[in-house]
């Protein structure tokens, strides 16, 4: 049996008290579009930074 089944409230048990935003990032970086423009971002990057072009594309907003 898997360590993680998604059909398990239990599973999800460490989501209640998660943010939004924590979800949504969550979903996000498992996307494989975003993970591939992401290699894609980085392996072209001069300074290996995410680009403002990046960010707007997949609305990430760091915080300072």
């Amino acid at each position: 049996m898997p360590e993680f089944d998604w059909r398990s409230p239990e599973s999800y048990r460490s989501l209640q008290d998660a943010e939004i935003t924590d979800i949504a990032w969550e979903c996000l970086r498992r996307n494989t579009d975003y993970q591939r423009d992401y290699d894609t971002m980085i392996a072209s990057s001069p300074d290996g930074q995410v680009t403002p072009e990046f960010r707007r594309k997949w609305g990430i907003c760091f915080r300072p």
